[in-house]
């Protein structure tokens, strides 16, 4: 498979993996030594204030606590396109789109023999308020 197509299969699964629940799936995307960071590493594992995560496996805890508890903020979300310079790649789910608002997020992505090496999500206002709600639900 080309570096292009390594790209655009990696930035389609993803998608399609995490709007699905497919966390099998979304777990192939990910190089065995990945590393995760996010504030929603935070929100889901108080005790990891750095925000970072390190191997699949604890990419995979993340991801399946955020199937259930982030449910309601992450369906049908929109995108517009990617851009990737072969190494990197990188999206943004905005907060307007066609139909209304959606939580707003940009994914960052080092790619490595089409895998997921690095990936960084960078959370709107929105989507830090997501957070938070979960956060406040989790404690009560």
């Amino acid at each position: 498979m080309s570096q292009e197509a390594q790209i655009r299969h990696v930035y389609e699964e993803w998608h399609r993996a995490v709007m699905s629940g497919d966390l099998s799936g979304l777990m192939v995307l990910y190089a065995d030594n990945a590393i995760f960071e996010s504030p929603t590493v935070i929100a889901q594992f108080p005790e990891r204030d750095d925000g970072i995560l390190r191997g699949k496996a604890e990419i995979a805890k993340l991801f399946e606590r955020n199937f259930v508890n982030l449910k309601g903020e992450f369906t049908d979300l929109h995108r517009t396109g990617f851009f990737s310079d072969g190494r990197v790649l990188i999206w943004e789910y905005p907060r307007k789109t066609p139909g209304g608002s959606q939580v707003d997020l940009f994914e960052s992505m080092d790619i490595e023999n089409g895998l997921i090496a690095y990936h960084r999500v960078y959370w709107g206002w929105q989507g830090v308020k997501a957070l938070l709600r979960v956060q406040g639900e989790q404690r009560t």
